[in-house]
């Protein structure tokens, strides 16, 4: 990680206080619902609306980078963050599921200028240093995992309402994270006119290599928010482990979606795109696999991590294929188009996981993320001669 600009640092450390409300709401929103939703088809509703909130936001967001630049929509957003740790507050305090499912969507909307934070660093190296640029931002996660299932623990009998504590001290883990990134600088010019508008998005959407990279961030984040989302439930109300242990679980898996950053550069120079993405596609099954066997503790905790894993493996690969398929000026368009479809998707599978999980169990849950998985290895096998050489950029 020699070399990296402090520009990539700081986003890191800002990134990691950014989704740190994603792993709290991650642990607990479940928990809460199933105690505070008026049906229990209803419990992971508050985690789905953080996804949706994200998805909504992603073409928005695109717009306003596009007009102000980073810095602006990043300390705006940061801000907004704060807002829904604050609602979240009330609602509990006051008892309104409705309110704190609001204050959910709100964290999702926020939360959708730290998944930009990766393109930011993307472009504040050279081309040749993008793997390492892209491996340290998302160490930042590695300490999101821990912050805010650790702030969850501690504020839930901080204040007289369960939990609301929890997200007070969110509120201040956000407004360090504002700190932070208010020092970012990016040398986007919102005045200067691109050189050109670029290619129609119909066009730029028909390469084989856009349409895969997309392909591989919507199916890492779909089979993982939709396993991810029912875990603690299934845990922790179904069978019967402690909260302590969810926690655990919960933050191992968060882990390991950002650990195997710090060796993804060794294993692309190795692998190339296709072997990284063939490798994530065999750690997903082997994680279904792991998950059916049994519910105990175990099982759990290695079907988590084996989750994030492949996340890991196919999420990085379809970040660093991206950029290759797009030129300079259609940046900041298909970003957030890419962006619009992935969290669509983990959207959609997030609302459907409290649904699945009562209606199918555990087991049938997990029985049905195997057809989205023989989806992406048919794209694979169908798309292989796209990744054989290496990728360049198109001609402006």
């Amino acid at each position: 990680m020699r070399h990296i600009p402090a520009t990539v640092w700081r986003l890191t450390v800002a990134f990691a206080l950014m989704m740190s409300g994603t792993s709290m709401m991650v642990l607990i929103a479940g928990i809460i619902g199933t105690d505070f939703a008026p049906s229990v088809n209803l419990a992971t509703l508050p985690i789905a609306l953080v996804i949706v909130g994200v998805a909504c936001s992603t073409l928005p967001t695109g717009k306003l980078l596009e007009r102000y630049g980073r810095r602006p929509v990043f300390i705006g957003y940061a801000l907004l963050a704060i807002v829904g740790g604050f609602l979240a507050v009330v609602s509990l305090v006051l008892d309104t599921f409705t309110g704190f499912c609001g204050a959910a969507l709100v964290i999702g909307w926020a939360s959708a200028a730290g998944h930009q934070y990766r393109f930011a660093a993307l472009e504040a190296v050279e081309p040749q240093q993008a793997h390492k640029a892209t491996s340290a931002l998302l160490m930042g996660g590695i300490l999101g995992a821990f912050v805010g299932p650790e702030l969850a623990v501690l504020g839930r009998h901080l204040l007289p309402t369960e939990y609301a504590g929890s997200y007070l001290l969110l509120m201040a883990a956000y407004g360090l994270g504002l700190m932070i990134i208010s020092g970012y600088t990016d040398h986007y010019d919102a005045s200067r006119p691109e050189l050109g508008q670029g290619r129609p998005l119909k066009i730029i959407l028909a390469a084989p290599q856009i349409r895969l990279a997309i392909a591989a961030s919507a199916l890492a984040y779909a089979l993982m928010s939709f396993i991810m989302t029912a875990t603690p439930i299934s845990m922790h109300n179904h069978s019967g482990h402690s909260l302590e242990a969810t926690k655990f679980v919960i933050q191992s898996h968060i882990a390991a979606m950002y650990l195997p950053s710090l060796l993804f550069g060794w294993l692309f120079a190795r692998l190339g795109f296709s072997g990284i993405f063939w490798t994530g596609a065999l750690i997903y099954l082997l994680c279904l696999g792991v998950a059916l066997i049994n519910t105990q503790l175990i099982n759990y905790w290695m079907s988590l991590v084996l989750l994030g894993i492949g996340w890991n493996f196919l999420f990085l690969a379809g970040t660093n294929l991206l950029p290759q398929g797009y030129q300079p000026e259609e940046r900041f368009r298909v970003q957030a188009v890419n962006d619009f479809l992935v969290f669509t998707v983990q959207a959609t599978v997030a609302l459907s996981s409290g649904w699945f999980l009562a209606q199918l169990g555990w087991q049938g849950l997990i029985l049905s993320c195997v057809p989205l998985l023989l989806v992406f290895v048919l794209m694979l096998w169908l798309w292989r001669g796209a990744l054989k050489s290496p990728v360049s950029r198109p001609e402006p």
